[in-house]
């Protein structure tokens, strides 16, 4: 057969240089996590889908890769916290608080395939479960930047904001739950698009009900007000898939919604002001003031930023290496407090976190439990760390027997080259001599050890260094200590 079978589209093929990158820069990461007292945890690709749907957003759920087997609706994992979560609630309730939990692995979303971003990638993270604000607040965010430190990233940029601020100030505008939970929901899209276009999809949402409610009802009144009217109008509500309480609920959003046309109207004027600013703390604090102030309105949560701003000092960070963004919303729905991004200097993320104070109790734990975390995207930190040195390799040697008789022995003296600290690799195609010693030079390696009845004979061995062009007879037994010269990257003595 002569065609090439390809990966899945959008999926990518790690080649061995790729995968020694990758797996060194992932290695630096963990080790700053359990420096900083984290402890690993690994979990199922494969999860229940309502676990990821419930809290996502909408934007993120569309991305799930989902599918039905054995009668169970089951996602590939999108992202770790609900996992993490998850699993606290399921084994780790009774363990003392905070946990630092910390991972790495695969996550799938069906992303539009650019530069960097592929539908199956990696992510390494880590969760606080039981950190309040703001100190674990503080300590997510210097530990994002100390992983990017430690593989060689520079140039990158902080952006921080917090949910807590916008909702204060959504409490204020005479808005339903349910339509502040759609506006904060609506961050991004306000950010990228504007306001016209979450106007615009607020009214497909609502539609046009050819009926009002009276004014001063509450929400069980008003239930059983419209249930009369839909009644008396003789409207058959009995027909569908829905169920009679549904649709009215359904309808009643839709009037609750168009009752409050103008609160929204007001509450889109200020979030697309508020998205607006952005910067260093010194410029971004004084201008929210200022819009607090002019719309009448307060932000308790404000309080919480500046702690954690405060307490970032603390782990060596100057407040205004850090840009406060009150857009920022990053799609998913279960965030409460700080949300916070780091990109490199092309505007590449290469990490996203924040606070989720509501998670642990909306996936049945005892109790509300305070969390934060964060996760880097792997593939992209490896991109940024261009700076970083490939992890240095053990020098290669390849023992060739020269004939079938020799093989065996081979065995012998690559397992006592290994202990030196060698990568040691043996000829299993019983090619000549010539061919062997051409193809170490083409895979790289740095000796050759050529082994046949002579060398078997007197437990010894020919070794050939391929750059110093030297080569000499050794005894099996004075190899000489190859292993703290090899394991540091540097040229080992040749034995002898």
């Amino acid at each position: 057969m002569s065609a090439t079978i390809e990966a899945v589209r959008g999926m990518r093929d790690v080649l061995p240089a790729g995968q020694r990158q990758a797996v060194a820069v992932q290695r630096t990461l963990e080790a700053t996590f359990e420096a900083y007292g984290y402890e690993p945890i690994d979990l199922p690709i494969i999860e229940s889908r309502e676990l990821y749907l419930r809290k996502l957003g909408e934007e993120l759920a569309g991305k799930v890769y989902e599918f039905n087997f054995g009668g169970r609706d089951l996602a590939l994992r999108p992202e770790w916290t609900a996992s993490v979560l998850r699993a606290y609630v399921a084994h780790l309730q009774d363990q003392p608080l905070p946990l630092r939990l910390r991972y790495s692995g695969p996550v799938f979303r069906y992303e539009r395939p650019q530069r960097n971003t592929y539908r199956q990638f990696t992510q390494v993270g880590v969760e606080i479960v039981g950190g309040p604000s703001p100190r674990a607040d503080a300590e997510a965010l210097a530990l994002a930047r100390a992983g990017l430190d430690a593989v060689g990233v520079t140039g990158y940029r902080v952006l921080m904001g917090h949910v807590g601020v916008v909702r204060d100030m959504l409490a204020q505008l005479d808005l339903s739950e349910r339509s502040q939970d759609t506006l904060v929901w609506s961050l991004e899209r306000i950010r990228k698009e504007g306001a016209a276009a979450v106007r615009a999809h607020l009214r497909e949402g609502v539609g046009e009900p050819a009926i009002d409610l009276p004014p001063g009802l509450d929400e069980e009144q008003a239930r059983a007000w419209l249930l009369r009217t839909l009644q008396a109008m003789e409207i058959d509500l009995s027909t569908g898939t829905r169920s009679l309480e549904h649709v009215v609920a359904r309808l009643l959003r839709k009037l609750r919604r168009r009752e409050e046309r103008a609160a929204i109207e007001r509450a889109l004027e200020v979030l697309e002001r508020l998205v607006a600013i952005q910067g260093p703390p010194s410029r971004a604090l004084p201008a929210l003031a200022a819009l607090l102030e002019e719309q009448g309105l307060q932000a308790r949560a404000l309080d919480e930023v500046r702690a954690i701003l405060a307490l970032v000092a603390a782990h060596g960070i100057e407040p205004d290496q850090i840009d406060l963004d009150f857009g920022l919303g990053r799609g998913l729905h279960y965030y409460t407090g700080l949300i916070f991004e780091i990109a490199d200097g092309n505007g590449t993320q290469l990490c996203g976190g924040g606070r989720y104070d509501d998670l642990v109790a909306a996936l049945g734990g005892q109790k509300a439990v305070p969390a934060v975390g964060f996760a880097y995207g792997l593939e992209r930190v490896v991109a940024a760390a261009t700076g970083a040195p490939m992890p240095p390799r053990r020098p290669l040697a390849l023992v060739a027997p020269v004939a079938d008789e020799d093989y065996a022995y081979a065995q012998e003296v690559a397992a006592r080259l290994r202990e030196r600290g060698l990568a040691v690799s043996v000829d299993v195609r019983g090619r000549a001599l010539t061919r062997n010693l051409s193809d170490a030079a083409r895979r790289g390696a740095r000796y050759v050890a050529i082994v046949g009845v002579e060398e078997r004979a007197s437990r010894s061995l020919v070794w050939r260094d391929l750059e110093r062009h030297d080569e000499r007879r050794v005894s099996l037994d004075a190899l000489g200590d190859l292993s703290s010269s090899s394991q540091s990257g540097q040229t080992p003595a040749p034995p002898g």
